[in-house]
């Protein structure tokens, strides 16, 4: 059960990763969408935390996911938002994703067979990171707004 849990995790950042990417990708082209140095130190810290994750799989004897899954659409959603809708509208969408890997987060800390060590990361780490980026982005868009 934890390891499914870890996976569905691993998804997450798997896709945030894409996501970030293809934002810094899209800044690269058009400076007017954004600022790649509040962007690349949360592409960084989620690809560290999908390492520590697939490293808790592993440790725990499973086999960490390679993809994003469905979540890997979402990637796609914030790009086609940011090429139709523009800088706010990719932000928000950015945010809403950060959003929804806290709460992922949340959840798995719900579990009560959870291992310690993967427990410990969570807490201390990933869920923290997800916080900060969701304040950073709010940030951001006050900023795109104002």
């Amino acid at each position: 059960m934890h390891i499914e849990t870890l996976n569905k995790l691993l998804k997450d950042e798997l896709s945030s990763v894409e996501t970030y990417q293809q934002v810094l990708e899209k800044i690269q082209e058009d400076a007017t969408l954004g600022d790649a140095a509040y962007i690349t130190p949360i592409y960084e810290e989620h690809k560290e935390a999908a390492a520590s994750l697939q490293g808790q799989i592993r440790n725990l004897g499973g086999t960490p996911s390679e993809d994003s899954g469905a979540w890997g659409t979402w990637a796609e959603i914030v790009q086609g938002g940011a090429n139709m809708l523009g800088k706010g509208a990719a932000l928000k969408a950015l945010q809403e994703g950060e959003k929804s890997g806290a709460e992922d987060y949340e959840e798995a800390l719900q579990e009560s067979d959870l291992p310690e060590e993967a427990r410990s990361l969570i807490q201390t780490k990933l869920l923290p990171a997800q916080q900060s980026h969701i304040r950073t982005l709010e940030r951001l868009l006050d900023v795109a707004a104002a």
